[in-house]
């Protein structure tokens, strides 16, 4: 049943050629206690020889002429964080360009409508515009069709974008620094930049292409100080969302998922803060829901990936079904009696959220409601549940959970249900100005800054 090559059995981990193990309950735990033992310190990632900080390479090839870094400047208001080794970044909080995610927009939209309510409430100034792609990684991890210089290109094309958007509105180059939504655009973003400091020939290939775009700065590539998730945004402002909390979550027992692409890739580069956790994991999502005064939960299967996996959720969907459901929401609801579990990013949200009801099938009947932290921040500082939260999207059931936070949700479908009656008549709202979504050719309108 396995594929062969030159004679010897080769494996590609998929289809029939999964074989049960046929491990007893004991040799499974055993299989499996490591986790349980070693990945919860930090110090085991730490007590290694010192991992290269590729920025170091950066700024050189910026002094020798071959490439140009795209700062964060004062005027982004950045917040100097630690990251695993005790490094500084820098992660801007004002003047941000939105890196949007395909998978949010077209799975889960409640997931960037909310980070962007949350601006709004705090008068975040930021671009969200159409003139961007996929960072197309979905592609690379799922199918192996991509290769590095197409990856590359899509990288560096779409933060000349973001560097130079401004001048549509008569502002500066470097005006809006690039936050990216999804963490498997992180992940890949940051393994890209790598492979491209590294690489004098992969440089070459690619300022080839960007040439051929107009996307260069003064004939030379440009590469982005730092690479930002959202997540990281709301943790550094974590304080200012607390502030406009309206709903009192402190009966709500949370579970946190950490995302292999956010954390476990170019994990040097990851924000750890020693008041999280005592500094043991990631601090991003664990933050902000403690910020907010949710009582979070350990449990023991945290270290373990959502299922999603890009190659297995297109070949294999059982597996991914299986594990997310066995693995992950199992777990959380019998161990930790969860009330609700938090991610920050695209795949596990809907991994962990739609699949939940294929469980059923076979008797597990498991229903934990599944969001994006920014998506629990705007719900608890008064975002309206479906309007912006948009949890109609959802697969797993949140009435309970709202129940439990004191939203009516009676109330609110009522009153979006008129909403859309409203938009149906063509009485549509904005959560930003329509103009400012092409700042190029056709239907571009120029604004005037006063």
């Amino acid at each position: 049943m396995a594929d062969k090559h030159d004679g010897d059995e080769r494996f590609t981990g998929h289809g029939a050629e999964w074989r049960d193990s046929n491990l007893s309950q004991e040799d499974a735990q055993v299989a499996t206690a490591w986790v349980e033992q070693k990945i919860d310190r930090r110090s085991m990632l730490t007590n290694k020889d010192r991992v290269e900080d590729v920025r170091d390479i950066m700024w050189q090839l910026e002094k020798d002429g071959e490439i140009v870094v795209h700062r964060i400047k004062d005027e982004h208001n950045p917040v100097v964080v630690k990251t695993l080794f005790g490094w500084d970044k820098k992660i801007p909080t004002n003047q941000l360009w939105h890196h949007k995610s395909c998978g949010q927009c077209g799975n889960i939209p409640g997931y960037p409508t909310s980070l962007l309510w949350l601006m709004n409430e705090m008068g975040i100034e930021y671009l969200d515009e159409t003139d961007q792609t996929s960072c197309t990684a979905w592609n690379y991890h799922g199918s192996g069709i991509g290769n590095m210089v197409s990856l590359a290109a899509v990288f560096l094309r779409n933060f000349h974008q973001a560097y130079m958007s401004a001048k549509a509105m008569g502002l500066p180059e470097g005006h809006f620094y690039p936050l990216v939504h999804c963490g498997t655009s992180f992940g890949n973003y940051k393994e890209v930049r790598g492979y491209l400091l590294h690489s004098a020939e992969l440089r070459e290939q690619v300022k080839n292409i960007l040439g051929k775009l107009g996307r260069l700065v003064d004939g030379k590539l440009l590469i982005p100080e730092e690479i930002v998730h959202y997540s990281e945004w709301v943790h550094v402002m974590r304080g200012e969302i607390a502030k406009r909390q309206v709903v009192d979550t402190s009966k709500i027992r949370a579970t946190i998922h950490p995302a292999c692409h956010v954390y476990k890739m170019v994990p040097e580069d990851v924000v750890y803060d020693n008041d999280v956790l005592g500094g043991n994991r990631v601090a991003v999502s664990t933050g902000i829901m403690e910020a907010l005064g949710t009582n979070v939960i350990d449990y023991s299967t945290w270290y373990d990936c959502c299922g999603f996996g890009f190659r297995h959720i297109i070949s294999e969907r059982e597996f991914t079904r299986s594990y997310a459901i066995d693995r992950k929401i199992k777990v959380a609801v019998e161990e930790a009696n969860s009330d609700i579990m938090i991610g920050h990013d695209t795949g596990c949200i809907t991994t962990l959220d739609k699949n939940q009801w294929i469980g059923k099938a076979v008797g597990k009947d498991y229903e934990l409601p599944v969001m994006a932290d920014c998506q629990f921040a705007a719900l608890v500082c008064g975002a309206d549940p479906f309007k912006i939260v948009q949890l109609h999207w959802h697969a797993s059931p949140v009435e309970k959970l709202l129940a439990k936070l004191g939203i009516d949700w009676d109330e609110k479908k009522a009153g979006f249900e008129a909403y859309l009656k409203e938009v149906e008549a063509g009485n549509q709202e904005n959560l930003y100005d329509p103009r400012k979504r092409i700042t190029s050719g056709p239907g571009y309108k120029r604004i005037e800054q006063k």
